[in-house]
């Protein structure tokens, strides 16, 4: 009996996806809740899971196909279940031929099902490892794991694809030594024929790769917002020099306390918090002709992940400690990556944070994620010539920049944020007694 697979809840507001890739063959076996399909939505990637232990018999879409929520992608075939013994005869007594376990006898011993080390291997694969194994074409039980117990990670798969590109040893030491070879007669005269040009470039390659969804839905989002928003962008500078000296005097000490590293953001984090107790409309949205101000302070964190950039949110950033900030913002910076993140952990946001310093930007001019009315870029650090007392210093400086709505935000408000934050970060001891 054939059993449907059916597209899971995808979250709020979403009504279809797109099959991203098929994680089961037909004909193959698969285990109760053992994911066979990945789907990838707006937002995130989705696993769909086997209802039933039993055999793919059946695919009813293709990949880069849409589905809709409750639609059938597959069937799964129930496994067959053992015959049913022969009953006894007098040719065949009762408990002729039968184990000592089979008759009863609870002090025998059992054989267990011999399980190879490759089936043993694969059926303790995470989601994420098992999408990297079929994504790079490797075998799993070749490669040694580095993760607890020894199982697999996904930069393990990584490492072992990349290992599998590199040319062998003995071919490279021919390659590297052309002259211990004789030449052949053809080899030397070139063939007849046109010679390639100097400078020639040789082939060129074109690639076409359809957009995913999600980054459809990042260049949808983004235009609607440059279309929709009165975008302005105000710009200041901040001396990083307390923040730094703070970091250095108490990162082992605080490393020590709370399992984490104290990083920029949960200065940032708190810094943004307490400037908008002074300009609420900067952690405000827009809906129709109302401005929704919030008491809270959900702050979407920008964040990188192999499809694109993921914002998921940090709640009541306004309540939380410096290390609950920096363990909630590591984790999701660890789950993008392997593509776990879930839609209830990217919607909701009041404002957003975006550190493009990491990858080395000096300025830009964010875009705000609608609904909400700013978002902060942060910015790479570098020590500039500034005056001080008269004299020319080196400071380490990062450029800030406050992306805003001026529908909601007028300039004298998002003026007075970013000053606030500044002094925050330039004066630590401002986030402590709440200045």
């Amino acid at each position: 009996m054939a059993t449907d697979v059916q597209v899971p809840a995808l979250g709020e507001s979403i009504t279809e996806g797109t099959l991203a890739q098929w994680l089961k063959k037909p004909g193959e076996a698969v285990a109760a809740d053992e994911p066979i399909a990945s789907l990838e939505t707006d937002k995130v990637s989705v696993e769909v899971p086997s209802p039933i232990a039993g055999v793919l018999s059946e695919q009813l879409v293709k990949e880069g196909d849409n589905v809709a929520v409750g639609a059938v992608i597959a069937r799964i075939d129930e496994k067959p279940t053992a015959a049913a013994p022969a009953p006894a005869s007098a040719t065949n007594p009762a408990g002729a031929g039968e184990t000592p376990a089979l008759r009863g006898d609870e002090h025998a011993p059992v054989a267990e099902p011999e399980v190879t080390e490759r089936e043993d291997q694969v059926t303790t694969l995470s989601p994420a490892v098992r999408r990297a194994v079929l994504e790079y074409h490797v075998d799993p039980t070749r490669i040694k794991g580095s993760g607890k117990d020894g199982r697999l990670t996904k930069d393990d798969v990584i490492a072992a694809a990349e290992a599998q590109k590199q040319p062998s040893i003995p071919a490279q030491a021919e390659a590297q030594a052309p002259q211990a070879k004789a030449p052949s007669p053809e080899a030397k005269a070139p063939p007849p024929g046109p010679r390639p040009s100097p400078g020639s470039t040789g082939e060129r390659k074109e690639e076409r790769v359809k957009m995913s969804r999600l980054r459809q839905t990042i260049a949808k989002r983004l235009k609607d917002a440059q279309n929709t928003a009165a975008m302005l962008t105000t710009f200041n500078d901040v001396d990083m020099s307390a923040v730094i000296a703070a970091r250095a005097r108490y990162k082992d000490l605080f490393e020590k306390k709370h399992g984490i590293r104290l990083g920029f953001m949960a200065f940032f984090v708190k810094a943004c918090a307490l400037a908008a107790k002074d300009v609420p409309s900067v952690n405000a949205s827009l809906e129709g002709d109302e401005i929704v101000y919030h008491d809270y302070f959900d702050v979407s964190v920008a964040v990188s992940a192999p499809k694109g950039l993921v914002v998921p949110v940090v709640r009541n950033a306004q309540a939380m400690s410096f290390a609950e900030i920096e363990k909630t913002i590591a984790d999701f910076g660890k789950r993008a990556k392997d593509g776990t993140l879930t839609v209830d952990e990217m919607q909701g946001g009041t404002f957003t944070i975006s550190n493009g310093g990491v990858f080395g930007s000096l300025l830009s001019t964010p875009i705000i994620n609608p609904p909400q009315s700013a978002v902060l870029g942060m910015h790479r650090i570098e020590e500039r010539p500034v005056v001080e007392k008269g004299q020319i210093v080196a400071r380490p400086m990062m450029y800030l920049a406050l992306s805003y709505d001026h529908r909601l935000v007028d300039g004298r408000e998002a003026v007075t944020f970013l000053v606030r934050v500044k002094e925050a970060i330039e004066d630590p001891t401002r986030l402590l007694i709440d200045l």
